[in-house]
């Protein structure tokens, strides 16, 4: 008889979904019972999880597909998980504990179970009107959807987003800014209503009114009208009116998805019914989570909530047995196509309630607050949400506010009581307190992770916490949270940083001194702000060097020998020893001379790589150093100035010139901008783009000077940075003429050469002295705007091209020399 004793076979667990909520309850269940089931999961979409709460950057083109997933193949197979992606449940065999499946290709599978998992989430709600059957009416609930919609923005024209809710506007934002003109029919008086009073409601739509989306309130959809090619071609209202449309998005709410569940004949009403332990009321071997799920009568669509169920059943499904889900009291905190919303509440008031209000329409924000016998019950804020988890927090504990009433308008940080150290909000919170709602995160847990592992990074804090990974809200207050715990106590006063060893001034002082005492030569600067190192240093040397002939053109002289390798040579020097040259192509646009030219250029001096560059040149890689006078001559094109902190690119479109979508001539326009400031020293590189349409096919969102054509003119954004960590640009204003875009473009760029430290982007100038600061200076102040763009024009006359006027530019040409051997 054999006495070896087997090893216990494992549990089968079956998820059928794979969203955001099942695939929590799997990672809850994973960190306590790894070891106790062999799972396998059936998601119907193709695609591994992924933050659905992400589509709306991808659809506005912010974001990739591949960026918001947050679980990748790799991770299911680490765990040893079966996903079946791209199979559809089709039924469940309860008494056999039998899970049938099948795919696109017709293929079936079953497999058994010992406990079975519903994460099957909600539909799309599509209202039952003649016409929604049509080409180009889709719901937005999905990658297909969104995939589908972006199709649609490259080949039509108008949109019709029908619902003002979250979802709706963020679609409509997202079809606009691929070009679209979008149409929101909303049959509700003001927008978002389910989070937002009357009041807020009305500030978000004049926002959005005003970046360009059109509004049909209180409309009443009776049908879609097609065309003869069977696509959808207008909506038609119940009072007769109509409304052109290539393409409807319907939007108006989502219903758990029980279709399954019923075929299983298990309990469903508002969703399928569970119980404090995400057990079905029907099977307890069937759980369920998720928007598809009904605790105490309710189904909720919330993140937080969804991942408050999945750490219960998870505990219940490890065989702990001691977790209870009793529902949860719910916020929102959104942002609404960059605009910051919050409620909680009874927000609306209302019998034996008291309201205290602040409201700033000019200044964007407003603020509204519901007591009912000194407690606060309620709470809604548009523009500043700050105070939004604090707020909350007060309504979850029930608090009586009698004692902060007249401070609870202004914040936590106004109340004694609160503990903090100042106005920094990161700082003043508990270690207790949460700042990751939808992931139950801490500040604890938050600083402990980053001193343990030496975070630096907010991808780094996401990984390994979660906290801002899923909605975003709280993105902020995680940086808040990393700037203190990992570079220093930011409470304190900073001190100035000085600009290096050689003196105790700043960046900010050296410039000051400069201008106020015109001082004309490094060695004038040396003296007057008593230098320690007599020579100063290589970090000191350029900036000072830049900042002299910044504030003093024509009287300053360019030290040529204060500046990098790459300025000194007029060229970028590779890692083995040769340089790189980068001819400028007014607007990326270029002859079919100029190519012949290059191509004999490289085939006479055997320079091995030729290559497109992202900014649309051309870059010759491997030139010699002795062979550059003679590249630079041959090719007869003007400096690209790659290898300089000046103005780099121009990047363009075609434009209104060439493709149909155009409104704007952008290649001209980007001629034009780079013609007149190609020869412009700056603090660090600078790089424009111009789009001929809202397309923004040029990407003048990530530029430090972006302009993009409309119909009325030109919209022009500024301080855009794709570099290590990619910036979008800020809208500064719209104007109507190339004239106009000339001189707003130059004055910012004489503002930032003047006032910017050296080595510092545009961005970080910008988010240094504050936008509202730059557009005083730029949009409000029309005689100064004039006067910084003269003062520019002046400076970059007569500027030598550093390729050509060698004497003029100073450049020592005996570097050039090849080495006798």
């Amino acid at each position: 008889m054999d006495m070896r004793v087997e090893a216990k076979a494992k549990m089968k667990l079956v998820m059928v979904g794979n969203g955001m909520a099942g695939v929590r309850t799997l990672e809850e269940l994973l960190k306590i019972a790894p070891e106790l089931y062999d799972i396998t999961v059936f998601g119907a979409e193709p695609h591994p999880n992924y933050n659905r709460i992400l589509l709306s950057p991808v659809l506005a083109g912010e974001q990739t597909l591949d960026e918001i997933v947050l679980n990748d193949w790799s991770w299911y197979t680490d765990n040893h998980i079966t996903l079946h992606a791209g199979w559809r449940v089709t039924s469940v065999d309860r008494v056999k504990r039998l899970v049938h499946a099948a795919n696109a290709a017709g293929e079936t599978l079953s497999t058994n179970y010992d406990r079975l998992l519903l994460c099957t989430g909600s539909n799309p709600f599509m209202l039952p009107i003649p016409g929604k059957d049509l080409q180009g009416v889709i719901a937005y609930r999905d990658i297909a959807d969104t995939n589908a919609m972006i199709q649609a923005a490259t080949r039509y024209k108008h949109a019709v987003v029908i619902g003002g809710g979250l979802l709706g506007l963020e679609a409509a934002n997202g079809l606009m800014r691929r070009g679209m003109t979008v149409s929101v029919v909303h049959v509700m008086p003001t927008l978002m209503e389910r989070q937002l009073d009357v009041v807020a409601g009305k500030l978000l739509q004049k926002s959005l009114e005003e970046r360009g989306l059109s509004f049909l309130m209180g409309a009443q959809t009776q049908e879609l009208v097609g065309g003869p090619d069977g696509r959808v071609t207008a909506i038609k209202f119940k009072d007769g009116t109509q409304v052109p449309a290539d393409l409807v998005v319907m939007a108006v709410g989502i219903r758990p998805n029980v279709e399954l569940a019923q075929n299983m004949r298990l309990h469903c009403d508002k969703g399928i019914v569970v119980n404090d332990t995400l057990q079905t009321t029907t099977d307890a071997r069937i759980y369920s989570v998720g928007e598809c799920a009904a605790h105490r009568g309710t189904a909720y669509g919330l993140v937080a909530p969804l991942f408050e169920q999945a750490k219960v059943a998870a505990n219940h499904l490890a065989l702990f047995g001691i977790g209870r889900y009793v529902g949860s009291l719910t916020s929102t905190k959104l942002k609404v196509t960059g605009i910051d919303l919050f409620s909680a509440g009874n927000f609306g008031g209302g019998e034996g309630t008291e309201e205290i209000i602040m409201s700033d329409p000019k200044g964007g924000v407003y603020k509204k607050l519901v007591l009912k016998d000194d407690k606060l019950v309620g709470a809604c804020l548009y523009g500043d949400t700050v105070d939004g988890s604090w707020y909350f927090k007060l309504l979850r504990d029930g608090r009586n506010v009698h004692d902060i009433r007249d401070k609870l308008m202004f914040g936590e940080s106004n109340i004694g009581d609160a503990g903090h150290e100042g106005h920094n909000k990161a700082a003043a919170m508990k270690d207790s307190d949460e700042v990751c709602g939808c992931n139950g995160v801490t500040k604890g847990t938050i600083c402990k992770v980053i001193k343990e592992k030496g975070l630096f990074t907010l991808d780094e804090v996401r990984k390994h916490t979660k906290a801002s990974a899923s909605c975003g809200s709280c993105t902020g207050l995680v940086e808040q949270l990393l700037m203190f715990t990992a570079g220093g106590d930011y409470s304190a006063t900073p001190k100035t940083k000085a600009m290096c060893a050689c003196t105790e001034h700043g960046h900010q002082a050296v410039r000051d001194a400069i201008k106020t005492n015109q001082l004309l030569k490094i060695s004038d600067v040396f003296a007057f702000l008593e230098w320690k190192t007599p020579n100063g240093c290589a970090s000191c040397r350029p900036a000072i060097n830049y900042y002299l002939i910044s504030t003093w053109p024509k009287l300053a002289m360019d030290d040529p020998q204060s500046r990098f390798i790459n300025e000194r040579s007029h060229a970028n020097i590779q890692k083995d020893g040769s340089y790189s040259v980068i001819p400028r192509m007014w607007g990326g646009e270029t002859t079919a001379s100029e190519l012949r030219r290059i191509a004999d250029v490289v085939d006479k001096y055997k320079i091995p790589t030729v290559k497109v560059t992202g900014g649309q040149r051309i870059d010759l890689l491997g030139v010699k150093k002795e062979d550059l006078q003679a590249v630079w001559k041959d090719i007869g094109m003007p400096s690209g100035h790659a290898y300089a902190k000046a103005l780099r690119t121009v990047k363009t479109c075609v434009g209104s010139e060439w493709c149909r979508m155009g409104t704007q001539d952008s290649t001209q326009m980007g001629k034009d901008l780079e013609r007149a400031m190609w020869r412009m020293y700056a603090p660090h590189k600078v790089k424009f783009a111009v789009s001929g349409c809202p397309r923004n096919c040029a990407e003048a969102g990530i530029k430090d000077v972006g302009i993009i054509g409309v119909d009325s003119g030109w919209e022009m954004y500024v301080a855009g940075n794709g570099g290590i960590k990619t910036e979008v640009a800020h809208f500064l204003v719209k104007v109507k003429t190339a004239a106009e875009v000339l001189e707003y473009t130059g004055a910012f760029c004489e503002l930032y050469r003047t006032e910017g430290w050296y080595l510092e982007r545009t961005v970080h100038y910008v988010n240094r002295v504050g936008l509202d600061y730059v557009k005083k200076r730029i949009v409000e102040d029309h005689t100064g705007r004039k006067a910084l763009w003269e003062n520019l024009q002046f400076a970059l006359d007569g500027e030598p091209d550093p390729w050509f006027e060698f004497d003029k530019a100073a450049v020592d040409t005996r570097q050039f020399e090849a080495l006798s051997v």
